[in-house]
């Protein structure tokens, strides 16, 4: 058989639960499509940042160019500030393999409430650029504790950076329905963001089948909630990006449903898989964790790594455990435990 290797990243409070939820379905689903999944865990995260002052080991860069592939579970822990692990794990990870581009997928799912009326039909993917803008860590403190005191926030935007997730935004939209929507704030902010516009209008030069628009982040803020369904593919910066797939997970019934990927489409780096809910100490260890994410964020893992097959059988069993009310975790309304509904997604598998 096929052996796809794999690093996995639990990380902190629900994280080590989903991905301990996810393995078994990846496993399976491989081996239904004539491939294993052989993993190596690592221990990054909270415990090891409290151990060694790092949230990572200094060659973490190194280790992870071994595998085409990582599944990453969550970071965060009320007794360690936030910065701490986001950007010496996730943020670090994403901007010392330039994995330029995040994907997050947004879809509906029959059987799954939600706050809308009317909650099926929604497909839409959100492609953000992953390693500049307001997150480039730009800027600094100033007069620390004075009545002066001042911080900056520079945001970056680079025509390189711009253009490589534009190119795959239009690509995927290819592959979709051909529709592309650009989310900036150009009215307002004179520099970047009219960056954004020029450099999407000439790419999308070269792709005339697809159709693309320019709206604005706030325009586009209460689109997706009153007409979630006209969306195909949006096009964004890294802030405007991950606060409007936040508002979108719940479209598809929250946070537990929302699964991405940060990759970097023209280098052959490790891409990394990850559910976009947060690590949720607050339920960490009472084995109600919602796993769907994760399973999610694994059948994109298995795409990537070229089983479609598998990451078809994935998604089609979570479709299937869904549609069952009694499977429902707690964060869809339900009882079910993390462990029985992982069971009966690999049943279906």
């Amino acid at each position: 058989m096929h052996t796809v290797r794999v690093a996995v990243i639990p990380g902190d409070g629900v994280g080590p639960e989903v991905v301990s939820a996810t393995l078994p379905v990846l496993r399976a689903a491989a081996h239904r499509a004539g491939a294993e999944v052989d993993t190596v865990e690592l221990d990054w995260g909270g415990e090891h940042y409290l151990r060694t002052g790092r949230a990572m080991p200094p060659d973490a860069v190194d280790v992870l160019r071994g595998f085409p592939a990582v599944l990453f579970g969550a970071v965060g822990r009320p007794d360690i500030p936030d910065h701490e692990l986001i950007w010496g794990l996730i943020i670090g990870l994403r901007q010392a393999l330039d994995l330029a581009v995040n994907v997050r997928p947004v879809r509906s799912w029959p059987g799954v409430r939600t706050v809308l009326r009317e909650p099926d039909g929604i497909d839409l993917v959100i492609v953000r650029e992953n390693t500049e803008g307001e997150y480039a860590g730009v800027g600094g403190r100033l007069h620390p504790g004075s009545p002066r005191e001042l911080g900056v926030e520079v945001a970056v935007h680079s025509r390189a950076a711009i253009e490589r997730a534009t190119r795959y935004a239009f690509v995927l939209a290819r592959s979709r329905r051909g529709r592309v929507s650009l989310v900036t704030k150009s009215n307002a902010m004179r520099y970047g963001y009219t960056l954004w516009d020029a450099v999407c209008a000439e790419v999308a030069r070269e792709y005339p089948d697809v159709e693309w628009e320019s709206v604005l982040v706030d325009a586009m803020a209460a689109r997706l909630v009153q007409r979630p369904r006209d969306l195909d593919v949006l096009l964004c910066g890294n802030l405007f990006g991950d606060i409007l797939s936040d508002l979108a997970a719940v479209l598809g019934g929250g946070m537990g449903m929302a699964p991405s990927a940060n990759l970097r489409p023209d280098a052959d780096v490790p891409a990394l898989f990850e559910p976009v809910h947060g690590s949720a100490p607050d339920i960490a260890g009472l084995g109600i964790a919602n796993p769907v994410a994760c399973m999610l964020s694994g059948a994109m893992l298995l795409d990537h790594v070229g089983l479609p097959e598998a990451a078809t059988a994935v998604r089609d069993a979570v479709a299937h455990a869904l549609r069952d009310p009694s499977l429902h975790p707690a964060d869809l309304g339900g009882t079910a435990t993390t462990e029985r509904f992982a069971a009966a997604v690999v049943a279906a598998v």
